[in-house]
């Protein structure tokens, strides 16, 4: 039998920190939780990726691949890859959705390229806005290593939407 790791994660109150992001536009709350004035949610704590970067459009997530994140076959679960994805491109969506309103992944589509292990070195989820429109955003995403090497890349359609607070005043 092997020996047992353990891997311990303490978060804020999510609710809480969505309270703290209300009333400010995406862009703004995003620069805040990079910034440590809002925690980091849950998920990013839990799976041990961080937002490092955002722009008009674009943002950047950063994860140290860990046996944590292994599936049976000793490779990055698919599900890690796809939940690192699906952060870069809905925040880069988040940046560009106008102050009281929000959105939501409506369809998510990713291909995995090559496998990721501990030996991989540290990887960039970027994700870029293709298209937003009153409704509907797109936007693409790459996940690579430092020096460019792709992993993954994927496409994801946003449902945009009023907030109850924004459709109220």
């Amino acid at each position: 039998m092997t020996e047992l790791r353990r891997r311990t994660v303490e978060w804020s109150d999510p609710v809480e920190a969505a309270r703290l992001g209300q009333g400010l536009s995406g862009a703004d709350y995003l620069r805040k939780i990079i910034a440590g004035d809002i925690p980091k949610p849950p998920v990013a704590l839990t799976l041990g990726f961080d937002l490092a970067e955002i722009g008009e459009g674009f943002a950047v997530f950063t994860l140290v691949p860990g046996e944590h994140h292994y599936n049976p076959l000793a490779t990055m679960h698919g599900g890690v890859i796809c939940t690192l994805l699906d952060s870069a491109m809905g925040c880069a969506v988040h940046t560009v959705v106008p102050k009281g309103s929000t959105y939501t992944t409506a369809e998510l589509k990713v291909n995995f390229v090559r496998p990721i292990t501990c030996d991989t070195p540290p990887v960039r989820a970027e994700g870029r806005v293709i298209h937003r429109g009153r409704q509907l955003a797109t936007a693409e995403g790459k996940l690579l290593d430092g020096t460019g090497r792709l992993y993954a890349h994927g496409v994801t359609t946003c449902l945009l939407f009023a907030t109850p607070a924004a459709d109220n005043g």
